[in-house]
Parts: C-alpha cells; sequence; structure tokens
C-alpha cells in the first residue's frame, strides 16, 4: 500500500470546509506489521477509511497491490476491496444467525454468490488455524468474545487479501483474549504474508508491532 501526497477535506469549497488529512505519504511494504496511533480526533479512521477503500481522497494518490486506485470506478473499487483488503473492526460484526463456519464464508458468496465445497472447506481450514475447528457449527451469538474476534479475523482472510486492515482489534476484549488475538495476527502476517495496518491506543501491542506510525492533526510524526 502506498499514499502519495494523500489529503481529504470535508465540505470541501464551502466555507464549512475542514481539512483532516494533510499531504500524506506513506508506504507499507509486503509481511509488514505496523501500529497507526495518535489522539481522538487525529485523522486515524478517516486515513484507514481511504486505505481500505470506503472513502476517497480529495487530492493525492492510492495504490493498492500496485494498482493506483484515483481513477477506478465504485464497481472497480468494491472488487478491489473484495479481493485486495480484509477488515477487522473493534466490534466483530458477526451476522448472529449464522455459524462461525457461514460467517468466514460469506466474502467468498458476495464474490461467487452461490456456496460450494471449495469455500466450505477454506473456511474450515480458517478457523481450524484460528483454533476455533470444534466451535465451527456454532451460532456467532454463542462465541465468547475473544473466539468472535478470531472468527471476524478469519473472515477478513477468506479471500487470501495481501492487506489486513484492524480498527482497534482488541479493544473491546480482555488483556488475556487480546493477547491471544493480537497473537494470531502476528502469526498470520509471519505465515501467509498478509500485510497488517492496525490502529490501537494500546501502547504495549503497538510496540510489539514492527514499527509505529502516529498521526497527529492529519500529519505523520513519525517517519514513514
Amino acid at each position: 500500500m502506498r499514499l502519495e501526497g494523500v489529503t481529504k477535506t470535508y465540505n470541501a469549497d464551502t466555507a464549512a470546509a475542514v481539512e483532516v488529512l494533510h499531504g500524506i505519504d506513506l508506504i507499507l511494504q509486503r509481511r509488514e506489521f505496523v501500529a497507526l496511533t495518535g489522539p481522538s480526533g487525529s485523522g486515524k479512521s478517516t486515513l484507514l477509511n481511504i486505505v481500505g477503500l470506503l472513502d476517497r481522497p480529495t487530492t493525492g494518490k492510492l495504490f493498492i497491490d500496485n494498482r493506483e486506485t484515483s481513477a477506478y470506478g465504485d464497481a472497480e473499487l468494491t472488487r478491489l476491496r473484495g479481493h485486495s483488503i480484509g477488515f477487522v473492526f473493534q466490534h466483530h460484526y458477526l451476522l448472529s444467525a449464522f455459524t462461525a463456519l457461514e460467517n468466514v464464508m460469506m466474502p467468498m458468496l458476495a464474490d461467487r454468490e452461490f456456496p460450494n465445497e471449495a469455500m466450505r472447506e477454506r473456511a474450515h481450514a480458517l478457523l481450524s488455524e484460528m483454533g476455533l475447528a470444534k466451535w465451527e457449527n456454532n451460532l456467532a451469538n454463542n462465541l465468547s468474545g475473544g473466539q468472535q474476534q478470531r472468527v471476524a479475523i478469519a473472515r477478513a482472510l477468506a479471500m487470501n487479501p495481501p492487506l489486513i486492515l484492524a480498527d482497534e482489534p482488541t479493544g473491546n476484549l480482555d488483556t488475556k483474549s487480546a493477547d491471544t488475538v493480537f497473537d494470531m495476527m502476528r502469526k498470520i502476517n509471519a505465515d501467509n504474508g498478509a500485510s497488517f495496518l492496525i490502529v490501537t491506543h494500546n501502547n504495549d501491542l503497538a510496540r510489539r508491532c514492527d514499527r509505529i506510525i502516529e498521526v497527529v492533526d492529519g500529519r505523520i510524526v513519525t517517519p514513514p
């Protein structure tokens, strides 16, 4: 992932214009595991939304998997996001009426519309990697918080994306569960080669990342 001179202004060309990001330059290499930190209101969430193709920069360029995205239409962005980016949020956002296995299959269903045995085998393999094979047929709301978050990580990996974006992925967990989830993400990073960009306020976890990028007032204040 690469950002070149990215800015974001809300209500542009009006008297209420607010520039949230100011010329962000940032490179995330393959296999990197990076923490994104900064105070509330610093622009972290806006930056993560732009990297995740959920919002567009006002100016500047964003490259995902060596593809420059500024000219992409909504359909192209949706497809690129579905194939190249996995998301893990503070809340797991699992579908409570579905099993763990079915939740992990959802990104594949969104891409291919109809379930098949290959999807089930992929979901089973991911849940096994998360230590959840015994619970794959449990409904999502019958799992513990730590288990639910591990299902969410498995779901993020369903399409084997090169980039994982995690927004406070351990924020709702107790210390032991948070450590387990963090260790799982580090193992995936080491074994599968996926790059991770993790927004966190947990300084202990941030220090366990490869490097820390701090955002203050819409600017990076540590070297990218």
